[in-house]
């Protein structure tokens, strides 16, 4: 094919559509590309035996479901989105970008991966396990919409997995480096790069929509959400990391706390997640710092007085908000 004529791969999102000579005239129109077959390799056991079966996705474009195949996700109108190597694919379209590369960059996501993988904030994922546990049917639909590099997700799928349940996962993150991430975790989980507020997820698909400190998109989270299904929004609570806010800055400020109906859903519970953490190398504390907002809001001054650290005790604190709806 001619290099316009491809489907879109994984991190170059621009070529969703392509232009393809088809009049006598000399005029151009939009028209998508498939690839070429290629040798099929081995599939997640998870996942049909077949050619391709039917994805969590939806197209960006048309909003048709989307059939996974072996490197390629694609609808019945030909928009084709390439898997990367990871195994993630992009469903951001250029329109829902506001920058070249949006979300968490390489060493945010990094960061993120560190702290997360020490298992510092192992009480939450119990705290969102068990929750979920006791929410899910024996086959579940559960997507995760900001599910960075997929520590929460994965733990979930897994947490499932062993009670002897079949969840099916998807996870979306707008950052293409944390997505890299959280499809080397878990190949039993469909990631892609898309917006919280362009879920590419058909109408009531999900019975669970986790948002774990990502955007509150709640008249999308109400769409994709089956009636009675449920939605877990984590929070920071008050305190939260206060130890570490009194060494960034000068007069530090408590998180609002506060319980917020929204229309279409009934509150059921919010859990308190408390808990002490107590970081033994510096390494560490860097990883938490830069994973949080406060890496891109803090004074120089509070920056060297956190490098000159060896240790740090704080605490953690979160307030898991549950949702059905109605």
């Amino acid at each position: 094919l001619p290099a316009d004529h491809r489907a879109v791969r994984a991190g170059s999102e621009k070529r969703v559509l392509v232009y393809r000579h088809c009049h006598s005239g000399g005029m151009y129109c939009k028209s998508p590309v498939l690839h070429p077959p290629r040798p099929r390799r081995h599939m997640d056991p998870r996942r049909d035996k077949g050619a391709a079966h039917m994805s969590l996705f939806r197209c960006p474009v048309c909003g048709a479901p989307l059939n996974r195949e072996e490197h390629t996700y694609c609808c019945a109108a030909g928009h084709s989105y390439d898997i990367a190597k990871e195994g993630y694919t992009y469903l951001l379209p250029p329109n829902q970008k506001h920058s070249t590369a949006p979300g968490d960059d390489k060493a945010m996501a990094a960061a993120r991966r560190d702290f997360l993988s020490a298992g510092y904030y192992h009480p939450l994922l119990n705290t969102l396990c068990s929750r979920i546990l006791s929410l899910t049917g024996e086959k579940s639909v559960i997507l995760d919409a900001g599910c960075g590099e997929g520590y929460y997700t994965s733990g979930i799928d897994q947490t499932l997995t062993t009670a002897g349940k079949t969840p099916c996962m998807a996870g979306i993150d707008i950052s293409k480096f944390i997505l890299r991430l959280a499809a080397k975790r878990n190949k039993n989980i469909e990631f892609a790069v898309a917006s919280c507020y362009h879920l590419p997820f058909p109408d009531g698909a999900a019975d669970i929509l986790l948002d774990c400190f990502s955007p509150l998109a709640i008249d999308e989270f109400r769409r994709v959400l089956k009636p009675g299904g449920y939605f877990l929004y984590v929070v920071p609570g008050a305190r939260h990391l206060w130890e570490l806010k009194q060494i960034l800055y000068d007069a530090p400020y408590p998180n609002e706390e506060k319980e917020t109906p929204y229309e279409g859903f009934a509150y059921t519970d919010i859990v308190p997640v408390d808990f002490p953490l107590h970081l033994e190398r510096q390494a560490d504390i860097q990883s938490l710092f830069r994973m949080t907002p406060y890496c891109w809001k803090t004074p120089k001054s509070g920056v060297e007085r956190l490098e000159t650290l060896e240790t740090l005790d704080c605490q953690a604190s979160f307030r898991v908000h549950i949702f059905q709806k109605l």
